[in-house]
């Protein structure tokens, strides 16, 4: 579903991410991990077309979108849920629920109620100010607005940031229904480490712009850890 070969990206002359591969399939959850710095979030912006490859290969679903612009890769299927949210203050839940339909690839513009059922608090709250919610609710609204357009490949940089423990929660239960249906993949940068085994199928830890260890999830173990996620 997504596949990323041999990627370089510079930041000036500056080298981030060096010959990076990854692979996320279908109804998997692969976790990106590793120390701040090291260029997670570097890679998702990549992917999603924010910042230009140097050189390398980013496919989806087959398809080869390593030049195309962000609204594009939106349209071939292609979510994303910000660092930090970014979600518009000054519109309500609705609107900014809407502005996620830009992506939208068929004729179909409603909402799909999958988001008010991951996230009933959504619905409840449809004319409230994007401004007016709680960083969980804010994050809750990113996350929705990413579906809005009925991705098959969902990428979310750290999603349980700054989150209160119940809506940390809430939204393990939306991944994990997701992962359920089989049919979107999901690319997760996650500090925590026990929600990343909990919901994970695979990791890839970045070290330095590169990925220096990766598989399945149950060989994240202690040692790994310790090698390359201990501060």
């Amino acid at each position: 579903m997504l596949k990323v070969d041999r990627l370089n990206v510079y930041y000036g002359e500056s080298h981030i991410l060096r010959d990076v591969d990854l692979e996320v399939r279908p109804g998997e959850v692969v976790c990106l991990m590793g120390r701040n710095g090291v260029g997670k979030t570097t890679l998702l912006k990549t992917i999603m077309g924010l910042l230009p490859a140097r050189s390398g290969r980013v496919a989806l679903n087959e398809r080869e979108i390593t030049r195309e612009a962000p609204f594009r890769r939106a349209r071939q299927g292609l979510g994303y849920a910000p660092q930090g949210r970014e979600i518009f203050p000054q519109l309500t839940i609705h609107e900014n629920l809407l502005v996620g339909l830009d992506g939208c690839r068929g004729p179909d513009r409603r909402l799909p109620e999958e988001i008010f059922e991951l996230f009933p608090v959504l619905k409840d709250m449809l004319g409230r100010k994007g401004g007016d919610l709680s960083g969980g609710q804010q994050q809750q609204l990113a996350i929705g607005r990413a579906l809005a357009a009925r991705p098959t490949m969902l990428l979310l940089d750290e999603p349980t940031e700054g989150i209160q423990p119940s809506i940390i929660r809430e939204i393990a239960r939306a991944i994990r229904r997701l992962r359920e249906r089989g049919t979107v993949g999901i690319l997760l940068v996650e500090q925590y480490l026990d929600f990343a085994q909990r919901l994970a199928d695979a990791f890839a830890v970045m070290e330095k712009g590169e990925i220096v260890k990766r598989g399945p999830i149950a060989e994240l173990t202690p040692e790994v850890i310790k090698r390359h996620l201990a501060v």
